[in-house]
Parts: C-alpha cells; structure tokens; sequence
C-alpha cells in the first residue's frame, strides 16, 4: 500500500515533464490519477506511458469554461477529489521589447488565471465532499533569475 492509495488526483499540465513524472509517482504511490493537457501529441503520449492507470482528460488550463466543465467531469466519475496539483504553464521565451498582447494575455491566462480559476473549480467538489483537500501549486526558479527571454513567464510564476 502507498501513502496515495484510494486517493483521487488531478494533474494539470501532466502530460509531458514534470506534471508526467508526478503522474507515474502519484500512480506508484496508488493515487488514482487524472492528467491534463492541450497538445494532441503529449496527450497521446502520456496515454501510451501511462496507459489504464490515469485518466488523461484533454483540457485547456487557460479556458475558465474548460476548467468548470473539468472539475464537472471528474464529479460524475470520482466520488471525491482529494488533490489538484497545478502543473500546467506556459513557458513562451521572448525578448521583453518583442511581446504581443495576445501573447501575453495568453501566458497571464493559463499561468495566472487559468491556476485560480482551476482551483475554484476544483474546490466546489472538495468543499462538497466535507471541505478535505489538498491544493498543490508549482512554481518555477524563474521567478528568483534575471533571464531575460523569460521576464514575463517570472512574472507569472
């Protein structure tokens, strides 16, 4: 028995590197395991890694609609949810002078946004299971560097 048996997990953002690593640590710790992501091609991916063992649930972090209709998702599967991790971001390396204001509405909209509104989400279900529940959000070491390509990632983080 792991320290995550018969617990419900969510993984935003868990289809590639960290998130993943997370996903196959929760599984071999006996989590019962839901990934989020966007891309057609790491969601695949972590389908074949993780196989039967997680749920993997396209979702875009940055669309609050997308977060409601997840958090929906999971309550008509999962009797309760016990952990949201908050994995997913956007990474976008530009020189400062070069951001666009969509571009940068986008990063602001998954990385900032997209993680409250994820949470809010989340909580309804944690709250109407008793109010228990673990919120883990990841941050990054860019937010402590000067470098300059990823100013406002740092700001998001």
């Amino acid at each position: 028995m792991g320290r995550l048996t018969d617990k419900y997990t969510l993984i935003t953002g868990g289809t590639s590197g960290i998130g993943l690593a997370t996903a196959q640590a929760f599984i071999a710790e006996g989590a019962h395991v839901a990934v989020t992501g966007r891309n057609p091609e790491t969601l695949a991916e972590a389908e074949r890694i993780l196989g039967d063992k997680a749920w993997v649930i396209p979702t875009d972090a940055g669309d609050i609609a997308s977060q409601k209709a997840l958090a929906d998702t999971l309550a008509a599967r999962w009797p309760r949810l016990d952990a949201v991790f908050l994995n997913a971001g956007d990474v976008t390396h530009a020189p400062l002078e070069a951001w666009q204001e969509d571009a940068w509405d986008r990063l602001m909209g998954i990385n900032l946004k997209g993680a409250f509104f994820g949470v809010q989400a989340a909580a309804r279900q944690m709250i109407a299971q008793g109010g228990g529940g673990v919120v883990i959000n990841m941050s990054s070491v860019n937010a402590l560097l000067a470098i300059p390509s990823l100013a406002t990632y740092a700001m998001s983080t």
